[in-house]
């Protein structure tokens, strides 16, 4: 829903920011990274991602939408929510994480406190083929990407199938196979006979 929230920054604390913008102040839950950025700022811009529970709604702001793709991301993996993807992010970068995830390395991943090696070897195993180290800091801002197969439909026509309510790796092996030349609405179509 929320793509930015541009304003002046009148709170900030290494887990979050409090962003003005028109008269509301926005609370937004942020990495270390994202806190090391902010410190010399009066107005920011921070890129967004909103997480709808049943006893909240919370806002996660990120310095670059590269840290935002890579949270994305990582909360398609099974068993890591929001608060395991920002403490990932949070001891390392990007860069870091991203080329750790790319060359297969679960001994860097899992030495993040509060990392076992089940989840460690998962996060490896399921993003490995979506990064590659000629993508880190250049990730998609799309949280769902074909590797090596993606176009711009695809990717569309996966995020609308997800939001539909089919799961991502089902959705996926459904629309991997089909061709890239159709719309997002054929390809939907097509996937949906798949499914």
């Amino acid at each position: 829903m929320y793509e930015y929230i541009s304003g002046k920054l009148t709170n900030l604390t290494p887990a979050s920011a409090v962003v003005d913008c028109g008269g509301v102040g926005y609370l937004l839950e942020i990495t270390l990274g994202t806190y090391s950025a902010l410190q010399s700022l009066d107005h920011v811009q921070l890129w967004v991602h909103e997480v709808i529970r049943e006893d909240a709604h919370l806002l996660y702001g990120f310095f670059t939408t590269a840290e935002r793709s890579l949270f994305r991301l990582l909360l398609g993996v099974s068993g890591v929510g929001a608060a395991t993807a920002r403490i990932l992010l949070s001891s390392l970068s990007v860069s870091e994480l991203t080329q750790a995830i790319a060359s297969g390395d679960a001994k860097t991943v899992q030495r993040v406190k509060g990392i076992g090696s089940k989840t460690a070897q998962r996060i490896v195993l399921e993003l490995q083929d979506k990064v590659s180290d000629s993508d880190i800091g250049q990730l998609p801002s799309s949280p769902f990407v074909l590797a090596g197969k993606g176009s711009a439909n695809k990717e569309e026509a996966l995020s609308a199938l997800v939001m539909l309510g089919f799961p991502k790796a089902v959705a996926e092996k459904a629309v991997a196979p089909l061709d890239s030349s159709l719309t997002v609405e054929e390809t939907i179509k097509e996937a949906l006979k798949r499914i």
